[in-house]
């Protein structure tokens, strides 16, 4: 696999920031610019990215391009469709966004996230995207969610016949899945049902774990990697069998010497497993 974290690690060149990723034995990234960049800046990171050996991985959308508010739709949409833009320009292997929400927040979760008009704008919504920007080099993806759509690996299977585009695939986000204690409990084999289901479009992956806590009605929070009880190896393993260098980026850790510490830990936990690093 290629293993990547979710910061710049506050690098101040492009030169500095590629080999800092790779001096921790990284082999992919997160594009840390956006498409407002200037295009010196762009192509700086990603001919540094290119001189040291690092996958572009994805470049990130986060915005609600299905908004109930027109405005901040719209600017979600050009978001969207500039990010992609970016993301085939520079070679990454996609861009992903969540599918959105009914509501203010972008990643909330809302009655109206599951309705019909919900889905058929979804749709839509990532047809337009793709058809106005015809990437020749990348995918959008959308990042499952606990509590939006795709909800499961047959929904997100349904959602790509539906849109119907060569050009749009899976990001997996496997942990965002777990949203029942039996999911969680019982996660390897529903990750053996996702990558069954999905594998052979997968772009790229979030390595992190989960824990189940005592809290009432049902706690499931994200952690970092070792401290819940996902079974990493099998998840990177799965993965494997589909792409030797699937990207797996680590991410949501409070600092960088967080990222760090994670690095370390899965390289200790995952070389003796005879999982290599790219």
């Amino acid at each position: 696999m290629r293993l990547g974290i979710s910061t710049d690690l506050n690098c101040k060149s492009p030169q500095e920031w590629a080999e800092s990723i790779r001096s921790l034995g990284c082999g992919a990234v997160v594009f840390p610019v956006d498409y407002t960049a200037d295009e010196k800046t762009v192509w700086a990171y990603a001919d540094a990215a290119e001189a040291w050996g690092l996958v572009i991985a994805e470049t990130g959308c986060w915005c609600n391009p299905i908004s109930p508010d027109p405005k901040e739709r719209e600017q979600a949409l050009e978001r969207c469709r500039e990010q992609l833009r970016l993301a085939d320009a520079v070679g990454a292997r996609c861009c992903v966004n969540v599918a959105g929400a009914a509501g203010a927040k972008w990643s909330g979760a809302y009655k109206g996230n599951f309705s019909e008009e919900t889905w058929d704008l979804t749709v839509r919504t990532i047809q337009d995207i793709i058809d106005a920007v015809r990437p020749q080099h990348t995918c959008f993806t959308i990042e499952p969610m606990p509590y939006m759509v795709p909800l499961d690996p047959d929904q997100y299977v349904r959602l790509m016949e539906e849109v119907d585009r060569d050009r749009f695939a899976v990001h997996m986000d496997f942990c965002n899945w777990l949203n029942t204690p039996e999911k969680y409990y019982f996660h390897e084999a529903f990750l053996e049902e996702c990558f069954a289901k999905l594998g052979l479009y997968i772009k790229s992956c979030h390595l992190k774990d989960v824990q189940l806590t005592h809290e009432l009605t049902c706690h499931l929070k994200e952690v970092p990697c070792g401290q819940g009880e996902i079974n990493l190896e099998n998840y990177i393993r799965l993965a494997e069998q589909y792409d030797p260098e699937m990207p797996m980026i680590t991410e949501h850790l409070k600092s960088d010497q967080a990222y760090l510490d994670s690095v370390r830990y899965l390289k200790q936990r995952l070389q003796p497993a005879g999982i290599r690093f790219f």
